[in-house]
């Protein structure tokens, strides 16, 4: 059981994670802390939280558990700021989608607290944000990665696996670095891809006549897009290095093409094709 958990940063995955636990009876009370009361007082209405605090020192003063799901960019001051205000016992995790920036944070500002630290990455989510996105069967068989530290006591990185567990997701372990690399090709390239491309076609002349005829495939691909913005600049700046050297190798695959396409190279774009087809198929399902 946990008896209080404290959510910095109410939307899509703090809310969902609070009703997924609301649901399966494992916490007492929540608390939320953020910088729109709208959010906050509107969560209390919906059932998510049952109360929130006007500073971050309050909301976490009697918590048992805190999830920091704020931007990577705010990661460092919010560590910051609760540092002095936990309980000795507390166990602080966070959401970030790139880890190596939040452990860093974390080491520069927990202190003593960074034993009780455990970084954490829920692969689930949507475009969708805000406490009202929240639902409790978001994380139903999605995994959640735990990269916790040498310096991570044993015993909190069992109780954050539990709770994830208890919301019903599957649980696997990385490497700070190696998660970062992961991500950077399964989500943070793909949602640079689509940015990349609304901002592209939104640029051209007749554009309103190409998105009045775009069909299902191009509402697929390009439903990212319409992510948090700060939330992906933030990633951006976090994993740089890695999202970067993909970006680049993408380019140079497009640039492939490209000259297929020029060439009138039909064994080139079908050799490409066919293998990405087989790949993805073989990975994924036709799906």
């Amino acid at each position: 059981m946990i008896h209080t958990l404290s959510i910095i940063g109410v939307g899509l995955i703090g809310s969902s994670l609070s009703l997924a636990l609301k649901q399966a009876g494992i916490v007492d009370r929540v608390i939320g802390f953020g910088r729109n009361r709208e959010n906050l007082e509107k969560g209390v209405e919906l059932g998510v939280l049952d109360g929130f605090e006007a500073s971050i020192e309050a909301a976490v003063a009697d918590a048992d558990v805190i999830v920091v799901a704020v931007p990577l960019g705010a990661m460092q001051g919010v560590f910051s700021e609760l540092a002095g205000s936990i309980k000795p016992d507390a166990i602080v995790t966070d959401v970030g989608s790139s880890k190596g920036s939040v452990v860093a944070a974390a080491r520069a500002e927990l202190g003593a607290s960074l034993k009780h630290f455990v970084p954490g990455h829920p692969i689930a989510g949507n475009e969708k944000s805000g406490v009202e996105a929240g639902f409790a069967s978001l994380f139903q068989n999605r995994r959640v990665i735990l990269t916790p530290l040498q310096e991570t006591d044993a015993d909190a990185t069992a109780r954050i696996d539990a709770m994830w567990r208890d919301c019903g997701a599957e649980i696997e372990y990385l490497e700070v670095d190696h998660h970062d690399k992961v991500l950077a090709a399964t989500s943070h390239l793909p949602h640079m891809l689509a940015y990349a491309l609304v901002h592209h076609l939104s640029n051209l002349n007749d554009h309103d006549e190409i998105f009045r005829y775009a069909a299902g495939g191009f509402r697929d691909f390009t439903r990212i897009a319409s992510s948090d913005p700060v939330m992906w600049r933030d990633v951006c700046m976090a994993n740089g290095d890695a999202l970067g050297e993909l970006i680049e190798q993408y380019q140079r695959e497009l640039d492939r093409i490209g000259v297929a396409i020029k060439s009138g190279d039909r064994a080139e774009l079908l050799r490409l094709f066919s293998r990405a087809k087989t790949k993805r198929d073989s990975l994924i399902g036709n799906c």
